[in-house]
């Protein structure tokens, strides 16, 4: 049986989504590695230990998967950006438990770029083949950045570019982030596979609006637009905001039937970022007198997602940039439209006209435009979300993870004729 060590160091698959640190890497990392198991390979995940009271070894991804837990600072939740200094003992705990184990693993399957650092660590000491994805890039983080609050720092632009030039396999979402390697960091194009994320089609399938409406106490005829996500500039909800202030301009019986849903963030436990993040928008809310038309509802179970997923008229992600955009995927594969800032890989994942709108980023009247067509015109609600949940099936978890496999066995091949000649 072969092995992978799926590296995600700073945030646990097993974590509640939308918060600072959780989103589309955690359902990558968990689907993906749940996918594998049932194929027959084994996955150990390492992950941060943040909480005490949590085993050390976690089976709840499923057959063949394990969740294991190491110290690496704090046994508490921690600024990621503090967390480089700890990756030694990262290191050597996966070291420690590998040897305890009597394990071999066939290959370092890491995410962002802190993995990336320890993958390349643990390749000194084994010589194990390393597989990278970054899910962001810090350098075009940096580039829509307003504030320097916002900024990536240089340790993380350095330990990058190191790593694109190590790595064994870099994966890219999109062919767009696979120029962006290699524009931005100097990777060899040779070397990048681009295999998009993919989307579970079991539970993200589309429900009668009518029911999920009433599953999540929406009145019958009311209207929802929906934002799912983490809470930080980036994700553009300013922009959303001031969009619903113009909606509601044309729309002067809002209060009766419409709503904006903001699902994302827990103030309660996150960081202070989040905190002020969250009142700058609150604040923002008041200052365009939608205090009515603008609920934010917090962090919510994916369980749920599929619910409110289906009982919205739109997605909208207003965001600077994205990687890939996997909450547009689950969207669609309920069947709801999704208007997109046209940016990094939602110029892929949502297709304009299609699935759904683009949108200039940063553009309110440009977002509440395109917000505005579409809760007045049922049919093309309908079409667009009808084609969305056809486009969606292409990137079910078993289609992505066939590529997975392929460049898994391409790794494998190439490590063992490797060892042949140097037999």
């Amino acid at each position: 049986m072969y092995r992978i060590a799926m590296i995600s160091t700073h945030t646990c698959p097993l974590a509640m989504l939308g918060g600072k640190s959780t989103g589309g890497m955690n359902v990558y990392v968990r689907d993906l590695s749940r996918e594998l198991g049932r194929r027959g390979i084994a996955v150990d995940v390492f992950t941060r230990q943040q909480n005490p009271d949590l085993p050390r070894v976690n089976h709840r991804l499923g057959i063949n998967c394990r969740v294991i837990h190491l110290p690496a600072g704090p046994v508490k939740p921690y600024d990621k950006n503090q967390m480089f200094h700890h990756l030694p003992e990262f290191v050597d705990g996966i070291v420690a438990f590998a040897e305890e184990e009597r394990l071999t693993y066939h290959a370092l399957h890491s995410h962002y770029w802190l993995s990336g650092w320890v993958a390349l660590a643990l390749r000194k000491r084994w010589g194990t083949p390393v597989i990278q994805m970054f899910h962001t890039l810090g350098r075009m983080k940096n580039s829509v950045a307003q504030r320097a609050a916002e900024r990536e720092s240089d340790l993380r632009i350095r330990v990058e570019t190191e790593i694109m030039a190590q790595a064994d396999r870099l994966v890219a979402a999109t062919p767009l982030e696979r120029t962006q390697m290699a524009w931005l960091y100097g990777a060899d194009p040779a070397k990048i596979e681009v295999i998009p994320c993919g989307v579970d089609v079991n539970l993200f399938r589309p429900i009668p609006p009518l029911e999920a409406r009433q599953s999540i106490g929406l009145p019958a005829n009311g209207q929802m637009v929906l934002f799912v996500g983490r809470i930080e500039p980036l994700k553009g909800i300013d922009t959303l905001l001031r969009a619903m202030a113009l909606v509601a301009r044309h729309f002067p019986r809002w209060q009766e039937r419409l709503c904006v849903s903001i699902i994302g963030g827990d103030p309660a436990s996150e960081p202070a970022a989040v905190n002020q993040e969250m009142e700058r928008l609150k604040q923002l809310r008041a200052e365009l007198g939608i205090g009515d038309l603008v609920v934010f509802l917090g962090a919510q179970d994916q369980d749920m997602l599929n619910l409110y997923y289906s009982a919205a008229e739109v997605l909208v992600m207003p965001s600077h940039y994205e990687s890939f955009g996997m909450v547009a995927l689950e969207a669609m594969a309920c069947g709801t439209p999704v208007i997109a800032s046209r940016v990094g890989g939602l110029a892929f994942t949502v297709q304009n006209g299609v699935t759904g709108f683009h949108v200039p980023h940063r553009d309110p009247a440009a977002l509440a435009a395109k917000v505005s067509l579409l809760l007045c015109d049922a049919e093309l609600r309908g079409q667009l979300g009808q084609q969305a949940t056809r486009w969606a099936q292409r990137y079910s978890w078993p289609t992505v993870t066939n590529q997975i496999v392929a460049l898994y066995a391409r790794i494998f091949s190439q490590k063992s004729l490797a060892c042949l000649a140097c037999s």
